[in-house]
């Protein structure tokens, strides 16, 4: 008897345990559709104040959108900066009498962190990436303004690193959010493509093969659904002048022929592609060789979660990385780069601004840009195409800061060329970051098939572009008289770690000779 009273006391344990977990359960995922619904709230409740131009103080309980509700006076209405006296329970903006005004939201009273897929109320612009028909891929969408919010199939914002600007010139009340560009006039100032790369997901992953043309292509889903829908790459023409090259015309290098190379002072006619990355989060994954889950939670956790987009969207495959972005310097006829029948003169040069600007001595990247340059416009001249390619990737893309601190070790300490890699890797963890995978994409943009003669020594770059079938048939160092003397620890080591040359490979004894000129007015 008590056996079997035992056992029905067990069994209605273990039907109040069974139950506790159902509850735990049901409580959780409550939870989860709770978090939902507020997203939606929020995202719904955030494109109607926007389009209203509603605002309201983030530290007071958010009010219902009222015909009453506080609105953004017009551009110049001598109140237009002093919403952060409005409580958000009906006072008038002109109500204001601070007189030091600090300037508050002009947006939305309530920040919207993240959307979902299938969100009530987003609908985002279809996207086939690597459709050949523009039409039928669709348009890159990205902007935030109150009519195209919910139309988004993008996440980040136009302009790279610059969309942060842009977010200073809102704040401030420069700009408005509602703003519309007028793109008139503004066509590229050369034909380009298309071409089949173009269409083909796996060769142009890090930019958007449309993107000079977007505003005229989808210029119809602009007026009929009042999409913003912008460029993210530009065509333009213009003259370069720089010092060298009127020295490149006294030697001979260069010669003047009224068409590429203007005059005697080596001015130079160029055409210019500036163009603003976009990454195909798929394609950008697949090249590095790792899972997209992965590369998401990677660019989401190490920009500080400034995307969230980018692990709650996973429907949205595009992102608009807030880095540089580069530009293209053609010098002769933009249609022959893509001609297989004419020889290609091709410099791709990683920023350095410190060199390239400056003229800083420590390194080689001013004189090797200027060869590149030389040899792009005798190879126009000569009836082929000259391209060198600009990358805004400071410092081996560890950033200036980071350069700088690397000299400071390399000057205070002993400056080798047996330890130039060293100093890198103590500070920054890693001696580059350039990662050039994506870099060849820009080639297949341009219609590039083949390359005649490549400007660089590294291995890195040559590695890239052959491994997305563009052949290279001979690459050229920088000659050694375009060498500066204190750079000589930077080249000579490189050649060492493996950079292409056809001179000589010092073995660490003999790099351990070469040393840096020291600093004459530091005490060490």
């Amino acid at each position: 008897m008590e056996a079997a009273s035992q056992t029905s006391l067990d069994a209605k344990l273990d039907a109040i345990i069974a139950s506790i977990n159902t509850l735990r359960l049901e409580q959780a995922h409550l939870a989860s559709v709770v978090d939902a619904t507020n997203g939606r709230v929020n995202v719904l409740s955030g494109a109607k104040q926007a389009q209203n131009g509603t605002v309201q103080d983030a530290l007071q309980p958010s009010p219902k959108i009222e015909a009453e509700s506080p609105r953004l006076a017009p551009r110049g209405h001598p109140s237009r900066g002093s919403t952060s006296s409005i409580d958000g329970y009906g006072k008038d903006i002109s109500a204001s009498t601070s007189p030091t005004p600090r300037k508050g939201s002009t947006t939305q009273s309530k920040i919207i962190l993240t959307s979902y897929p299938g969100q009530a109320g987003v609908d985002p612009v279809p996207m086939s990436w690597g459709e050949g028909d523009p039409t039928k891929r669709g348009p890159v969408v990205a902007s935030r303004s109150p009519s195209t919010i919910r139309r988004r199939n993008a996440v980040g914002a136009h302009g790279g690193s610059y969309a942060f600007y842009y977010a200073l010139a809102v704040a401030s009340h420069q700009l408005d959010t509602d703003h519309k560009p007028d793109f008139t006039n503004t066509e590229p100032a050369a034909d380009l493509g298309p071409f089949k790369a173009w269409g083909d997901p796996k060769k142009i992953v890090a930019m958007d093969p449309y993107g000079h043309l977007a505003p005229w292509l989808f210029k119809d889903l602009i007026k009929d659904e009042n999409v913003d829908i912008r460029p993210s790459i530009a065509i333009t023409r213009a003259h370069m002048k720089i010092p060298e090259l009127e020295e490149s015309v006294r030697a001979g290098r260069l010669i003047p022929d009224g068409k590429i190379c203007l005059n005697a002072t080596g001015e130079l006619s160029v055409t210019k592609f500036a163009v603003e990355p976009v990454w195909y989060l798929p394609g950008v994954a697949e090249r590095f060789g790792i899972e997209e889950g992965a590369l998401r939670r990677s660019l989401f956790e190490n920009t500080g979660g400034s995307y969230p987009e980018l692990i709650t969207r996973n429907d949205i495959k595009l992102f608009l990385p807030p880095i540089g972005g580069l530009t293209v310097y053609c010098f002769g006829d933009p249609a022959k780069m893509s001609d297989p029948n004419v020889k290609l003169s091709l410099r791709v040069h990683d920023e350095c601004n410190g060199s390239d600007v400056f003229g800083s001595d420590i390194c080689t990247c001013r004189p090797y840009l200027i060869f590149g340059i030389e040899e792009a416009v005798k190879e126009a001249q000569r009836g082929g195409s000259g391209v060198v390619i600009y990358f805004r990737k400071e410092g081996r893309a560890l950033g200036e800061v980071t350069k700088y601190l690397v000299y400071n070790a390399r000057k205070r300490g002993s400056d080798k060329a047996s330890e130039y890699f060293q100093r890198t890797e103590n500070i920054a963890g890693v001696k580059d970051m350039r990662f050039q995978a994506l870099m060849p994409d820009v080639l297949h943009w341009l219609g590039i098939t083949k390359i005649d003669r490549m400007m660089s020594m590294s291995n890195m770059k040559h590695d890239a572009i052959v491994e997305q079938g563009i052949p290279i048939l001979e690459r050229v160092p920088i000659p050694d008289d375009m060498i500066p003397e204190d750079s000589r620890v930077e080249i000579d080591a490189k050649i060492h770690a493996g950079y292409f040359t056809t001179g000589k490979i010092m073995n660490m004894e003999e790099l351990g000779n070469v040393h840096g000129r020291p600093w004459d007015d530091v005490d060490h």
